[in-house]
């Protein structure tokens, strides 16, 4: 998969964000911060907007994020993909068939060491790397693991999407509305 062809994966965290998004050519992207209350009106919203959207489960208020709540999410729910820290959240999103990607933070050689490991035991189809702006890191994981790898936090310019496409990323997920921008087919 390579997420329609996009190297930015728009992360919104409103309702207002999200219309942003929609008045770009982006079709996937990633809810965070969203009130269980809201999943399923948002994701009826965004299938009727054609979106496919990612949710971090670590991130929704009012949820509990475990393998119980992920097969909720899975069943209920249903978004394109569930993005977790936790190992429990991605197997249960595997075996349901939902896209999942394990989102690790690399802060130090132990910690790249403990999310291959990781990663080898989850299997997800992706990994999101935080802090985005180390292309070391980036190529280090896809190389280790095979997997496509999503960059995430802390990119800002044009320069470094640029940076973690060319050492390996298959994406960039940003809040960063400008970014949206300077990387929208429509423009």
């Amino acid at each position: 998969m390579n997420f329609d062809d996009q190297y930015i994966l728009p992360a919104v965290r409103s309702m207002k964000e999200f219309d942003k998004m929609l008045e770009t050519s982006y079709t996937c992207g990633v809810f965070l911060d969203v009130h269980v209350g809201m999943l399923k009106s948002i994701f009826a919203y965004a299938r009727q907007q054609e979106r496919k959207m990612f949710l971090h489960a670590d991130l929704i208020q009012g949820l509990k994020n475990d393998e119980y709540a992920a097969e909720y999410l899975a069943q209920e729910i249903k978004p394109y993909g569930i993005i977790s820290t936790k190992g429990s959240t991605i197997q249960k999103a595997r075996q349901k068939d939902v896209f999942a990607i394990q989102r690790a933070f690399i802060i130090d050689s132990s910690a790249l060491e403990r999310s291959v490991q990781l990663v080898k035991k989850t299997n997800p189809d992706f990994i999101e790397i935080l802090p985005g702006v180390v292309p070391k890191v980036i190529s280090q994981m896809k190389e280790r693991t095979g997997k496509p790898i999503i960059a995430g936090g802390l990119i800002d310019s044009k320069e470094e999407v640029e940076a973690a496409i060319k050492a390996g990323a298959t994406a960039v997920s940003t809040s960063n509305q400008s970014l949206w921008k300077v990387f929208d087919q429509r423009d």
